[in-house]
């Protein structure tokens, strides 16, 4: 059978090729260590930036729930939903007819307040003030004439014309005829004080309530109608015009979505880090819009469920791109660390459970050599170093994986291709 010697004569030459390969063979000879390629990066000095993240929720920057202050039935709207409105814009009236006719009485009140008050200011004098002055007129005019009576004997007693009796006599009169004018005087001052500013301050009283009652009615007049308080655009408009409005219930919302709020709850060991000013960004899902802004508020209160706290990061949105009520990443830059030690990310070793980080360090005999090592802040592809390599050490950042300590390697450029 030709088959089967062809296939006994190749046996038979395998069997003599390994007979002869064993005898040339030297005897104890080892096998060549095999040596793996890597690529290798230094352990340097770089600012490094502690970043914290954490999932957001956007509310608008600001925003206002335009509740009336009076029931009444809608008389127009001006605006619907979706309308960009600017500050101080009429957007709706309420039915007030009512209001303005008691706005238009309480002005009427007002003014007749006023010319009362006109009339008792420049009104005639009451019968007692004016008896009053006839009297002080008339003492004015005894004294007068007690006066000249008390001078002339003065005169005439220096020159021993009369005696000193007619002289102290003259002089009693004088004296009589000036208390009596005192008194007159003083008594009208009396009755012009009290009763004059008696009737003024009551004049005066009726015309502050008229106008508090005409301010009064004014205001509500002007709570008929529903301005915008900002800049901001109609989010919601429930109602319809001909419905009630009321004072339990917004009637409009505005919102300003020029600038939003990122909440985000951040865990109390990180809270440490941050302060009202710090820099951060709002990324939308997928990386798709980035806004820059700043922390504005740090609550000084943990969620006792979770042991968190809100923290409020606010930016501008130009574009209004990004919506209140999304989801966010925000990214807060905490601080700037300058001078770390640091390593590319990749050099770290997938690790086990509670062996902790560790990388492979080239040395000068090109042996691959395990450290174990403590880090402390990521950046990106950055990673600082706090314990176990020092700067200038070569740590393996592709080809690693697997590689047993002490294993050969060949430090490759980036890009080589074997």
């Amino acid at each position: 059978m030709p088959s089967h010697r062809i296939h006994t004569g190749t046996t038979a030459i395998i069997f003599a090729l390994l007979v002869f390969i064993e005898a040339c063979s030297k005897p104890g000879e080892k096998e060549p260590e095999p040596v793996v390629p890597v690529q290798t990066a230094a352990v340097q000095r770089d600012s490094i930036l502690r970043i914290i993240q954490a999932q957001g929720i956007l509310y608008p920057g600001d925003q206002a729930a335009l509740t009336p202050k009076i029931n009444a039935p809608i008389r127009q709207f001006y605006v619907n939903r979706g309308d960009h409105v600017r500050k101080g814009q009429l957007l709706a009236d309420l039915e007030n007819r009512d209001l303005a006719a008691a706005a238009l009485e309480a002005k009427g009140n007002l003014d007749q307040a006023r010319a009362n008050f006109r009339n008792t200011t420049t009104a005639a004098l009451p019968d007692e003030v004016v008896k009053s002055e006839s009297d002080v007129q008339s003492s004015k005019e005894a004294l007068d004439a007690a006066q000249k009576v008390y001078e002339s004997r003065k005169k005439l007693f220096d020159e021993g014309a009369v005696p000193r009796k007619q002289l102290d006599e003259a002089q009693v009169a004088y004296i009589q005829a000036r208390d009596q004018y005192e008194i007159a005087r003083k008594h009208l001052e009396s009755l012009q004080k009290s009763g004059k500013e008696a009737q003024t301050r009551a004049a005066e009283a009726q015309v502050e309530a008229a106008r508090g009652h005409q301010e009064a009615a004014e205001v509500l007049l002007q709570y008929s109608k529903i301005y915008s308080p900002m800049n901001g655009i109609v989010t919601d408009r429930p109602l319809y015009a001909g419905e009630m409005a009321g004072t339990n219930a917004p009637l409009l919302t505005v919102m300003d979505i020029s600038s939003l709020v990122a909440r985000a709850s951040i865990p109390i060991g990180e809270l440490r880090y941050l302060k009202v000013g710090n820099d951060a960004t709002i990324t939308g899902e997928l990386g798709s819009v980035e806004l820059r802004g700043k922390v504005t508020v740090v609550s000084p209160a943990l969620d006792p469920s979770s042991t968190t706290a809100e923290v409020w990061v606010k930016g501008a949105n130009p574009g209004g791109h990004l919506r209140p009520g999304a989801t966010v990443q925000v990214s807060i830059t905490a601080e700037t660390i300058k001078d770390a030690l640091v390593i590319p990310a990749a050099a770290i070793l997938p690790s086990q459970e509670g062996t902790g980080d560790a990388v492979l360090v080239v040395g000068p005999d090109s042996l691959a050599r395990e450290h174990k090592i403590e880090t402390g802040i990521r950046e990106g592809s950055k990673v600082q170093v706090l314990n176990g390599l020092a700067e200038g050490e070569q740590v393996i950042t592709v080809g690693g994986f697997g590689i047993q300590d002490k294993t050969k390697v060949k430090v490759e450029r980036p890009g080589a291709k074997d």
